[in-house]
Formats: structure tokens, sequence, C-alpha cells
């Protein structure tokens, strides 16, 4: 987005908005672009020092995490997922493993899948919701069959659920970087995304969590240049 995004009201003033994995790379960027806002955006992480201690792994965690947000702003306008492991951490030699994929889909589809379940109720008696999921475009590729399958499985449930939600007022989508870092390469190449930095993702993001992406649920949007050289539709 361009800088001037900055002098558009994303009328999130006075929101509410827990970010899960809200202590990582993309979560930092995602809770200061909201506060800069005005929205209380609150992160939420396993070892959250200033925030909500979550493990999303844990539907008792989840549950809790989402009833200590509402005893104490009374109101969730807003869910983002970025809680996942790092795709650094998964083992290249068991890419297609099942042990090692079913873990990375519980660890960052059903995590999604986990926390949106338990935001939902919330959101649909309000008859207002916007919930955001980071993905990643290793979804689009083929070669790595866990890294596909848990970003494809996060799209996938996302879709679901916000076809579910469909005319509530409640929106759900999702965003898919490719490799973020603080210094991305401009070139593009052949069969890989684009590469983008935390704060590009967290633009996108707040957008889609303000009201003013009302009309906007049931899509994935890339983050940087989605894959070179692929078609989707």
């Amino acid at each position: 987005m361009p800088d001037s995004v900055g002098s558009v009201d994303l009328e999130l003033g006075g929101h509410v908005v827990l970010v899960a994995g809200g202590t990582g790379l993309i979560g930092r960027a995602i809770v200061e672009r909201l506060r800069e806002e005005g929205a209380t955006a609150i992160a939420a992480s396993r070892n959250a020092a200033d925030g909500i201690v979550l493990d999303a792994r844990d539907p008792d965690s989840v549950s809790a995490a989402v009833e200590q947000v509402l005893a104490q702003h009374g109101r969730l306008d807003a869910l983002v997922v970025t809680a996942a492991p790092s795709a650094r951490t998964l083992d290249p030699s068991r890419n297609a493993d099942p042990v090692q994929v079913l873990s990375a889909i519980d660890a960052k589809a059903m995590s999604f899948l986990r926390l949106a379940n338990a935001a939902l109720p919330v959101m649909n008696r309000a008859g207002y919701g916007r919930i955001v999921g980071v993905s990643g475009q290793n979804a689009f590729l083929t070669g790595n069959v866990t890294g596909s399958v848990r970003n494809a499985a996060l799209i996938i449930a996302a879709k679901n659920l916000a076809d579910a939600a469909a005319g509530s007022g409640v929106t759900v989508n999702t965003v898919n970087p490719g490799i973020v870092s603080d210094t991305p390469m401009s070139q593009v190449e052949m069969a890989r995304g684009g590469e983008s930095t935390p704060e590009q993702v967290a633009d996108v993001v707040a957008f889609l969590v303000s009201p003013r992406a009302a009309a906007i649920s049931g899509e994935s949007i890339a983050v940087g240049h989605r894959v070179r050289g692929v078609t989707s539709m």
C-alpha cells in the first residue's frame, strides 16, 4: 500500500483486536499498525510479556484468551491469527512425512480454526466482526508437502468460515506473504513469490480488519507479487 494510507481513516478507533502470534515478526508489525490507527491491539502468544498468554494448540487456552479479552474490554471486533511455527523450524528432510505434515497443519491451520471458532459466536452476537488469517504463498507451490498443505488448509478453512458467515456482518479473509524480511528483494524470481516487509503485511491486515473492508470476505490475498509464472483464479 502507498505511504498515504496513513492519511485515510480506517475507522478503527475504539476497536478491540486480538492478534494471536502478536509477538512474532509479522505480529509485532500488525499490533503497532493497528495501534497507530487507534485500535486496542492485544498481542497474544505463548510468551507474551505484555499481553495475553495463549497456546493456540490448546482449546482451553484459546477459550480463556477470548474470555479474557471480553472481561477486560467488553468486546472483540477483530481477530488476526499469525500464530504458527516459522517454516525454518520444519525439517526439510521430512517434507512429505505424514507426522510432520499433520503436526504442521495442527500448529497453523487448526490453530486458526480454533481461534476463529472461539471468536465467531461473539462476533455473530454483535453483528460485526473481522477475522484475518496469515497463511503463505507456499500454498500455491509444490515441492514441499508440509509447507503447501499447512498453508492451503488455512486458506480453505477460512473460505468455509467466510461462506458460513455471509451476510452476518462478519468477514473472514487470509493474507499470503511470500518471504517476509526487513530488507526484501525487489526482484521476483520465476516460480517464487515476491518478498515483502512486515509493515507491508500489516498495512493489508489493518485494512481488512477495518469497517472499510466490509465488502471483502472469503478472499485470499497475496502480499508481495503472487508467485511469478503461476496462474490462479
